[in-house]
């Protein structure tokens, strides 16, 4: 149990930086991108493709991170330039990145055009060479024999993919909570709210909106880079579903920790994410499902995520209403008191 939920809880963290990059889409421009499924994609096939090919990982993965960029850049061209709908540019993109990562990982192949997946499990990747470095600390052993001290005997074999990954994450999170009170930052979260208002003061909403959608799948690339190097392969159809996951993340996130600040809702975004993965690897252990039933989970998780609040929030109204109604009451008595004295 320990292992599945330490395993979750790596995921989701990863997961959370795609997760940062929907909210940017769908909460701050109020723009619904499907690009995340192609892009995801872009990202750890651009990075598989670059490491298998000899490239030092961390230069792989800023490669990713630039071809998410440019993804989400043309689908802002689509919708602004061409005028095409939000939602359909998104799907136009995400149909075209599906050929274009065939192509990319195809470059590892001599004999083909196009390769479906990429194994990644004799190469060097971001974690591995993280790890050389962090064996030799013994840190390793001593959290392990503690764990161990507390009667968990199933310990995971390292932490160093936890550790980096926190520290990725974190970094993401701050410098997304500086950009967004930025004036540019700002400017983009105007022009989500209101983009006739954010005109009227000569901004323009064409290149905020490119911008914003460049830099939201950028992130979406950043995560399937580091989601290909951890799970040591990158295929064509890891991101069917990635947009749903995207949204139940911050769905959840913002039902249980609210969004009163960018900080609080950042934070609400990443251990959304945290939660879902928990949510799917406690579900998986029931003893009638498998991993064929992921999507039918995520569902689920999305549409309870959706639901809950609102029925919560029902039940809250009612008690308001209810503790106002039986204020009027008590208050009605004392006046008619008042005025038979009188």
């Amino acid at each position: 149990m320990f292992l599945a939920l330490f395993g979750a809880v790596e995921q989701g963290i990863i997961y959370a930086i795609m997760a940062l990059g929907v909210y940017l889409t769908f909460r701050v421009l109020d723009f619904p991108d499907l690009t995340v499924d192609g892009s995801f994609v872009t990202g750890a096939a651009t990075a598989a493709t670059m490491v298998l090919l000899g490239y030092h990982p961390i230069l792989a993965t800023l490669v990713a991170i630039v071809a998410g960029f440019i993804a989400g850049c043309m689908t802002g061209i689509l919708h602004t330039k061409g005028k095409i709908n939000p939602l359909l540019s998104g799907i136009l993109m995400m149909i075209a990145l599906y050929s274009i990562n065939l192509r990319i990982m195809g470059l590892t192949a001599e004999n083909t055009i196009g390769r479906p997946n990429i194994p990644l499990l004799n190469s060097e990747t971001i974690f591995s060479k993280f790890q050389a470095f962090w064996s030799n600390l013994g840190i390793d052993d001593a959290l392990n024999s503690l764990l161990k001290g507390m009667g968990i005997q199933q310990v995971p074999g390292t932490w160093s993919v936890l550790i980096v990954i926190v520290i990725i994450t974190i970094l993401i999170k701050l410098v997304a909570d500086w950009f967004l009170k930025t004036e540019v930052g700002l400017a983009i979260r105007a022009t989500g709210d209101n983009k006739r208002m954010i005109r009227s003061f000569s901004a323009n909403t064409d290149t905020l909106i490119i911008l914003g959608l460049g830099l939201s799948n950028a992130l979406v690339a950043f995560s399937g880079a580091l989601i290909a190097q951890y799970s040591k392969f990158a295929d064509v159809s890891m991101g069917i579903g990635m947009i749903v996951i995207g949204l139940a993340s911050v769905i959840i996130g913002e039902a249980i920790f609210g969004t009163k600040t960018i900080i609080r809702t950042t934070f609400a975004v990443i251990a959304g994410a945290i939660i879902y993965r928990i949510i799917l690897a406690l579900a998986l252990r029931v003893d009638f499902l498998d991993s064929g039933d992921m999507k039918l989970i995520t569902a689920i998780i999305v549409i309870l995520a959706l639901i809950l609040p609102q029925l919560i929030n029902k039940r809250k109204e009612r008690k308001r209403k209810a503790k106002r109604a039986a204020e009027l009451m008590q208050i009605k008595p004392v006046e008619q008191g008042g005025k038979g004295l009188a």
